[in-house]
């Protein structure tokens, strides 16, 4: 195989450009907290950015109070849900059983724009607390780019 100057120009340019690994988030409905902690500070080490363009639940909204919300942005199909932490119902026979330490945990991870929408919303409870695409999303993070 011959390797044309051309060739040679192009894969030389490829291997200047710095690799961009953001994260796409999609239809994420949470899951344990501790691993979601770990996700985020690895994302936040390397400085990448978070694309929410769905569903973001749970765990999943970690990601406010561990990366910049510089790196983070929203689409229009972005969603986010709020509830309180709970036991691993693996653990409690299936019921579902909240635990005030794990809630205190997360609410301290959360930046105040985060905190003041779940205090005017009735604070974290049971039951998922959602924001949809709009003014009180925007509030807590921006809306993406158009590129991106």
């Amino acid at each position: 195989m011959r390797i044309t100057p051309v060739a040679l120009i192009l894969l030389s340019l490829l291997a200047a450009v710095p690799a961009r690994a953001d994260l796409h988030i999609t239809r994420d409905h949470g899951g344990y907290v501790e691993e979601y902690k770990a996700k985020y500070k690895h994302i936040r080490d390397r400085h990448e950015r978070v694309i929410i363009d769905g569903i973001c639940n749970s765990a999943c909204t970690l990601v406010f109070g561990i990366v910049p919300m510089n790196k983070i942005c929203v689409t229009p199909r972005a969603s986010l849900g709020f509830h309180q932490a709970y036991y691993d119902k693996a653990f409690t026979f299936g019921i579902k059983v909240t635990s005030s330490e794990g809630t205190s945990d997360l609410m301290s991870y959360y930046p105040d724009t985060v905190k003041d929408w779940i205090r005017r919303n009735g604070g974290l409870t049971t039951e998922m607390k959602k924001i949809k695409n709009g003014e009180d999303l925007w509030k807590i993070v921006d809306p993406c780019p158009e590129e991106w």
